[in-house]
């Protein structure tokens, strides 16, 4: 029983030295390689927990070598963009001025929803509050907002920050979510009558959603579409 304590701590404490030189990225920021590293570290890390036969070395002459490839690999990536390019990959652009890019978030093997997702954890609704968003080399999404849709101080809208207006998605993919309809109190007459009037059918749609004013239509073909719901 101590002899399992013992070695638990000197792992653990080994571990510790070997993630600081590593440097100090949140797991978020680790480009690909360095995630890799960490997981494969992790899993040799248990096996001399796992099985007391197993000489404590086993345990760290692998992960020391995993670090010497991560400072290596480190290193070139830092002095060729084209092996920077080949081991990260490139950032890609989801959204730009025609809006959500379905080649683009096609590349990155995203979703709707993934996109969605993301956009949300950066503080943004909907894709129309954004003129550009890349997905990063580490999977995360930067977002940059239209300059009437960027963050508002108290100062700028004298202390009143009440009543958003919150968008729900009402076609996602081509996909008619009729849940949402009841939530922003929008028949699916409304909805036909919209896609009607821009010459398009459901499965023609990436995404479109609606708030209690306006709607966001995007295409799988073209540039995306706004507009006042009195208009419809």
């Amino acid at each position: 029983m101590l002899t399992i304590f013992i070695r638990t701590i000197l792992i653990y404490l080994f571990l510790i030295v070997v993630m600081r030189l590593m440097g100090k990225k949140q797991l978020g920021e680790l480009q690909p390689f360095e995630f890799v590293i960490t997981l494969v570290a992790s899993e040799l890390a248990c096996i001399p927990l796992s099985d007391m036969q197993t000489p404590l070395f086993y345990g760290f002459i692998p992960i020391l070598t995993l670090l010497c490839m991560e400072i290596i690999v480190t290193k070139i990536v830092k002095h060729s963009i084209k092996m920077r390019k080949i081991i990260n990959g490139k950032p890609v652009i989801v959204i730009d001025k025609d809006g959500i890019n379905v080649q683009a978030i096609s590349k990155v093997d995203m979703t709707m929803h993934d996109l969605l997702e993301g956009i949300r954890s950066q503080g943004y609704s909907s894709p129309k509050e954004l003129e550009f968003a890349i997905v990063e080399t580490n999977g995360n999404i930067s977002c940059f907002p239209k300059a009437e849709y960027k963050p508002a101080t108290a100062k700028d809208v004298n202390g009143d920050l009440s009543n958003p207006l919150i968008p729900y998605t009402i076609i996602s993919e081509g996909k008619l979510l009729s849940d949402n309809l009841d939530k922003i109190d929008v028949s699916k007459d409304f909805v036909n009558t919209l896609l009607k009037n821009n010459n398009l059918r459901q499965k023609d749609v990436l995404f479109l959603a609606i708030d209690e004013q306006s709607y966001y239509l995007q295409p799988l073909k073209g540039k995306y579409i706004e507009g006042q719901n009195s208009e419809v």
